[in-house]
């Protein structure tokens, strides 16, 4: 029963539609998601957060980040004038960092560019930066009733599932294919949309789930390819695997006078612009950093496992509680390493942009 034909595709979406359109909208109505805080409205700032905020990250993190995101940058005009590192302190555990850097520079390009006005088309929204296809068309289909398909990773697996498409999506021409038929299963009236889009997020979040879903409570379930096959969970198809790899760093953490010292990591990488410990290569790097005089009293701490999507961070902090005298002997060879590193108070810390296990080392 899969397919493997992309005009078989098209053929099998013309004939479902527009039934999968009424019945995922009505479904929505009666059954689907309608506490969360950025439903309901048609406002693109909002809707364009929680999107952006909502790639690779649960929902119960986000409620969280979204709401203390809005009390301070209420509005894209607020938080394009906002520094970077205000951005970035609020942004300190939900990962993925350059979000926030696209984020803040996709504000600046709304306010600058665009009169602080989203554009109204998917195809325009695509111009900003961070804005992919799938986001822009959450907005434009939530925002300004355009008749688009977001594709995500839910609606992929939804999609692919109730058509029966079982090719492997990993392949950029099999994935087209699915957004063309993705296309043609859109609701006929424009003024539904909004609906439509909540009720394929909602099915694929609550009841088309990617292991066990609950097939009996979906609106689509008598006309389901992979249900009629007997083995939902073989949808959707996708070959290539995130290559995982292991990384390992020494922290230094150096303490003096209730303050620590802090240093901004590249634009680029992991962690990209947040602040965090000087970052060394191995006990030989603390060792040849501090000089014997200070080694003996370096105390260490447990080792910190940071698991990220494609990589494991083994941490090991080396804690050493300095005097005036240690601080003009080291900061010369602190500054070098890192000319813009400074002395931060620890009673400051929640105010900085710390990596999420930094900050649970140095905040609690």
């Amino acid at each position: 029963m899969s397919l493997s034909d992309p005009d078989l595709l098209l053929q099998r979406a013309q004939r479902v539609s527009p039934d999968l359109a009424e019945r995922l909208v009505a479904w929505q109505h009666q059954d689907g998601r309608h506490h969360l805080p950025w439903q309901r409205v048609r406002e693109p700032y909002r809707v364009w957060l929680s999107e952006i905020m909502l790639q690779q990250t649960q929902v119960t993190t986000v409620l969280g980040y979204f709401a203390r995101f809005l009390d301070r940058f209420p509005d894209v005009q607020a938080l394009a004038a906002a520094p970077l590192d205000d951005v970035l302190t609020l942004w300190a555990g939900l990962g993925y960092y350059s979000r926030a850097r696209n984020l803040h520079r996709c504000a600046q390009d709304v306010v600058n560019l665009h009169g602080g006005h989203f554009p109204t088309s998917c195809e325009a929204l695509q111009s900003l930066p961070g804005i992919g296809p799938s986001t822009a068309a959450a907005i434009a289909s939530f925002c300004f009733d355009e008749r688009v398909s977001i594709m995500d990773g839910n609606v992929k697996r939804v999609l692919s599932r109730v058509l029966g498409w079982g090719e492997d999506l990993s392949v950029r021409a099999h994935e087209k294919a699915l957004m063309a038929a993705a296309q043609v299963v859109l609701p006929l009236r424009a003024e539904v949309m909004p609906s439509y889009t909540q009720g394929l997020m909602d099915l694929g979040a609550t009841v088309c789930t990617p292991r066990k879903p609950s097939c009996l409570m979906c609106p689509w379930s008598d006309l389901c390819v992979a249900r009629q096959v007997g083995d939902p969970e073989r949808y959707p198809v996708k070959s290539r695997k995130l290559k995982r790899s292991e990384r390992e760093n020494w922290w230094l953490w150096l303490v003096w006078r209730e303050q620590v010292w802090l240093q901004q990591m590249p634009d680029k990488g992991v962690w990209a612009g947040l602040w965090t410990l000087p970052l060394l290569d191995g006990d030989e790097a603390v060792s040849a950093l501090l000089g014997s005089a200070l080694n003996d009293r370096v105390e260490r701490q447990p080792r910190m496992k940071h698991v990220l999507t494609h990589l494991d961070w083994l941490l090991h902090a080396r804690r050493v509680v300095l005097d005036d005298a240690e601080v003009a002997y080291l900061e010369p060879a602190l500054r070098a390493q890192a000319p813009a590193g400074r002395w931060v108070p620890l009673a400051d810390l929640a105010n900085w942009g710390l990596p999420a296990p930094l900050r649970r080392l140095l905040v609690g």
